[in-house]
């Protein structure tokens, strides 16, 4: 006797339930392989934000203050790095290359960042990948400007469209440039990170369009009457920028390098590794991580308790032909199989379509997928992690079924071949 095919057969001759049992499953298995999916992804997009880079230098303050602001847009610094300083760390015979950053403006609430050409020739994100555009070149002239892939979707702008910047963020702006405007040139390729979000210009091109302010304070209504034609480019200097991308020509360098910052007597700076700084402030946003994965296991277990459920509440129904299966030679002990065996199937089977449902939707529908969440998803197909989930879930239906089984156990004992219904 074959309880393998003995169960699948009983299993179909309620075909309703058990189709409900293992669309339940499916289900539970597709919600959870998919947030570790996710997870997983948002966690790796999040630690790759900024690659290649060795250390980020700024003022002194907290590595994930300097972090936020450096690289995710996010805050403000405490105070600028000044040009001088800058200029003895990036000429030092040990560094490679760095990238200034200058923030401080907005457009309708996208950052503008001041940087220099070598900003897309040494920026890495991911698995060092280099920044790449869809359309459009590098800026050249001080008043360039190239986007960020989501920058220039939600605003609508094109090559060659103008728009104004102004001092501030959006919520705190006090002043337009409305006499400076900027010229889309180019238009960056979708990375999931805060590129995407961010309007690049030239250095020369924050320190023009604040010819005429004091400290921070808007120009007087008579210099705020400079042309643009009017504006010496050569003579446009930055006197401070707010951090800088450092790459050492050797990593043996970097601990030496930090040191030599943080004990920098001009000014006081800061000199963060990023990978360190972003595995401390995912330490600090992980919370929701965890509860996002709890609450994907709380479904499994409400769908392999659906499977106990269905089972049980029809063993009353199956005692008539628990007693046939007695009567043809099957032994007490068969009748046990028999119900672990069937809840084990449909845990089974309602895995794996789970699992193929959930990698086959990333498949076909990957770029929606991270475009909607807003950053890489990394590799799709089945993984590892995949077959040891789908195989936990087996496990557990197959002990589930202990306890139906037993019951069955019991009725076939005190039954016999007479239903006492």
């Amino acid at each position: 006797m074959n309880l393998a095919v003995l169960a699948w057969k009983s299993a179909r001759a309620r075909a309703a339930t058990t189709l409900l049992t293992i669309l339940s499953i499916a289900i539970s298995t597709a919600l959870l392989l998919g947030v570790e999916k996710i997870r997983d992804g948002a966690r790796s997009s999040f630690e790759q934000t900024v690659s290649g880079t060795d250390l980020i230098v700024g003022a002194r303050s907290g590595p994930i203050n300097l972090l936020l602001y450096s690289v995710f847009r996010i805050g403000d610094p405490t105070a600028n790095v000044s040009w001088e300083s800058y200029q003895a760390f990036a000429q030092r015979p040990d560094v490679a290359w760095t990238v200034p950053l200058s923030l401080g403006d907005s457009h309708n609430g996208f950052r503008v960042l001041g940087t220099t050409t070598d900003y897309f020739e040494y920026y890495r994100y991911g698995q060092k990948r280099q920044l790449s555009f869809v359309e459009g070149e590098p800026f050249a002239d001080v008043f360039d400007a190239v986007l960020g892939a989501e920058t220039a979707r939600e605003l609508g702008y094109v090559l060659g469209d103008e728009f104004d910047i102004s001092h501030g963020l959006k919520s705190a702006a006090f002043a337009e440039h409305k006499d400076r405007p900027f010229r889309v040139v180019g238009v960056l390729d979708r990375t999931g990170t805060p590129v995407d979000r961010t309007i690049h210009v030239s250095l020369e091109g924050i320190e023009a369009v604040h010819i005429g302010w004091n400290n921070g304070a808007p120009p007087t209504r008579r210099s705020a009457q400079i042309d643009v034609s009017d504006i010496d480019k050569s003579a446009l200097q930055t006197e401070s920028i707010t951090a800088f991308l450092t790459g050492l020509k050797s990593k043996s360098a970097v601990l030496r390098f930090q040191r030599d910052v943080n004990t920098y007597r001009a000014e006081a700076l800061s000199a963060v590794i990023p990978g360190v700084a972003l595995s401390q402030l995912w330490r600090v946003v992980g919370a929701a991580e965890q509860a996002l994965r709890g609450v994907a296991f709380f479904v499994i277990a409400a769908g392999l308790t659906g499977l106990l459920t269905t089972i049980l509440t029809s063993l009353n129904e199956r005692r008539r032909e628990i007693a046939v299966l007695r009567s043809v030679g099957a032994k007490s002990r068969d009748v046990f199989f028999l119900l672990v065996c069937e809840a084990t199937i449909l845990a089974a089977i309602g895995a794996t379509i789970g699992a193929a449902a959930v990698n086959l939707g990333l498949v076909l529908f990957a770029h929606q997928i991270e475009a909607a969440a807003g950053f890489p998803l990394g590799g799709f197909g089945l993984s590892l992690y995949d077959i040891y989930i789908a195989m936990g879930i087996v496990f557990i239906g197959f002990a589930l079924g202990f306890l139906p089984g037993w019951l069955a156990y019991r009725q076939s004992l005190s039954d016999g071949l007479t239903v006492r219904i």
